[in-house]
């Protein structure tokens, strides 16, 4: 057994957590465990009930992540043979927006008999996106008063996070609004959990809470927005806020008992699965933006100067490190859109897939898609849009499909980095982390559609990784959190390179997808919109 400090990061997903114990002297991942939640994500029922869901619904269950360590921290630290006493911090990350409305002691209202039947009293995953209503008026309202912090956000409030989704509870479930004393964000729920402490990270404070300048959106913006609602910051939002890489407390004996962890040991402040994730792969400069790809992808960078970037998720000063302006955009489907296509229309697998569209010229299939398949966060901001596909004969074979759908995400990030350097943030590296990194033909397709050299982390855990050197720096093991990402973090660079004659190639698709993404994001045609209205009228009608 070794005698060098570690440290525990525990990533929590969309679908699992994942646990890693980490060496605090060079990063090396002695252990990982990883624990499915047992509920998933709830898009359908609920547990308790069996009362169905409208569209666009997406909750989780809190008891699955208390599950996460219960079992995958203790599981990690078997996995490494590690002795728990040489452990000196833990840290966590979430997904974000996902929001726990909870009592005064943090029980999740969900766990109160007179709510388990009540969909409002569960947590709001991230990709919940039924508060588009309410993101709307919040965005006219802010554009016609002029407020200044809407420009830090591209422009545009997201459905996805805290005010949207906090409005939706206040106007839809008043009982369930009057009864939560706090609308936390999961990554704080899980610190609260770990070591007794609420403590509001800055980083969803920033980017998903619209915290600019040490202000959030005034009373009387709530108010107009709807009244009643004027407190909602000062009743259930606002909270003492911890810097990233600080710690939040020490774990308690119950969390010790938990995860086998020794009791007192630090707990870091929470943070973003995507945030954490910059410092893992060493991208802590400006121009090196990290794209974290999963069932999403999150795209952070960091600059040296505030600009506005028209639909950026936002951004914060040291949301990602301190001294620097930390950047966020998205797309919310990826991943998920590959399972999406593979789980109902073909039955080969991704493999397979991906070794038969490997094997096709540029443009052979003859198809350009929209990756909109969960709405779109960057640049339009507007989760109302839907997937589009072009082209498709009698001919099509589902490998066509599906590479012109992995082509589409391509896009949909291309799309991102020009709209950064237009608004002078220069992309100059692009860093891949996350799961689908490992499918060599999806990289190299990142590569030629935005003729950027990929660099991928070293790492096939870079949120955990990055949550360790959070641990690292909070327990004191490293003065901060440069220095942490210095001596714990890996990257591999350049390793795939843009084709030149790919680049050209693609350039001619881009153009085509840039008029279908035009034509139906930003207002040509609101099919979309209509759609998804007359879906959701049926919906409200069955139930």
């Amino acid at each position: 057994m070794s005698a060098d400090p570690l440290v525990v990061g525990v990533d929590f997903g969309t679908l699992s957590g994942r646990a890693v114990v980490v060496r605090v002297a060079d990063g090396a991942e002695l252990g990982s465990a990883v624990f499915e939640y047992p509920h998933g994500v709830l898009d359908e029922t609920l547990p308790a009930s069996g009362r169905a869901l409208p569209p666009d619904w997406a909750l989780q269950v809190p008891a699955d992540y208390v599950g996460v360590l219960r079992t995958a921290v203790p599981a990690a630290l078997a996995d490494a043979g590690a002795d728990p006493a040489a452990v000196v911090g833990i840290a966590t990350d979430f997904t974000a927006c996902t929001m726990v409305p909870a009592t005064a002691d943090g029980t999740p209202l969900c766990e109160l008999p007179e709510f388990e039947a009540e969909p409002h009293a569960y947590v709001k995953l991230w990709k919940h996106h039924s508060a588009q209503p309410q993101a709307d008026r919040i965005n006219e309202l802010a554009r016609t008063r002029g407020e200044k912090w809407l420009p830090r956000y591209g422009g545009l409030i997201s459905s996805e996070w805290e005010f949207a989704k906090g409005l939706e509870v206040f106007e839809e479930a008043p009982d369930v609004y009057a009864a939560m004393r706090h609308w936390v964000e999961a990554a704080d729920w899980i610190v609260w959990q770990l070591s007794g402490v609420y403590v509001r990270n800055a980083c969803t404070a920033g980017y998903k809470g619209i915290l600019q300048d040490g202000q959030y959106p005034s009373r009387d913006f709530l108010r107009e927005l709807a009244p009643g609602f004027e407190s909602f910051v000062a009743d259930k939002l606002e909270h003492p806020l911890g810097a990233l890489g600080s710690r939040a407390g020490g774990l308690t004996a119950e969390a010790a008992a938990w995860t086998g962890l020794p009791e007192g040991i630090a707990v870091a402040v929470g943070n973003v699965d995507a945030h954490v994730t910059a410092p893992a792969a060493n991208a802590v400069e400006p121009g090196q933006m990290v794209a974290i790809m999963g069932t999403s992808t999150c795209h952070v960078m960091n600059g040296a100067e505030l600009h506005e970037v028209p639909g950026m998720c936002g951004v914060v000063d040291g949301g990602i490190v301190p001294g620097l302006w930390g950047y966020e955009a998205g797309q919310s489907g990826v991943g998920d859109i590959f399972g999406w296509f593979v789980e109902h229309f073909a039955h080969d697998g991704h493999e397979q897939l991906t070794r038969l569209a490997a094997r096709q010229e540029i443009g052979e299939h003859g198809l350009v898609a929209l990756d909109w398949h969960s709405g779109n966060r960057s640049v339009l901001v507007d989760h109302e849009l839907s997937g589009v596909i072009v082209g498709q004969t009698l001919a099509t074979r589902p490998e066509d499909v599906y590479r012109a759908l992995l082509e589409a995400t391509a896009f949909g990030t291309r799309k991102i980095v020009e709209t950064f350097g237009e608004a002078g943030v220069p992309v100059t590296e692009l860093i891949i982390a996350g799961g689908l990194m490992k499918n060599a033909l999806l990289m190299q397709i990142y590569a030629d559609v935005t003729n950027l050299p990929l660099s991928v982390i070293g790492s096939g855990q870079g949120p955990a990784l990055g949550s360790a050197i959070h641990a690292a720096v909070a327990a004191g093991a490293h003065p901060d959190i440069r220095a942490a990402a210095a001596a714990m973090g890996s990257v591999q660079r350049a390793v795939y390179q843009p084709v030149p004659a790919h680049v050209t190639a693609y350039d001619e698709l881009y153009a085509e997808y840039t008029t279908l993404h035009d034509y139906f994001g930003r207002g040509a045609n609101d099919v979309m919109h209509r759609l998804a209205a007359r879906r959701r009228a049926v919906a409200k009608g069955r139930s």
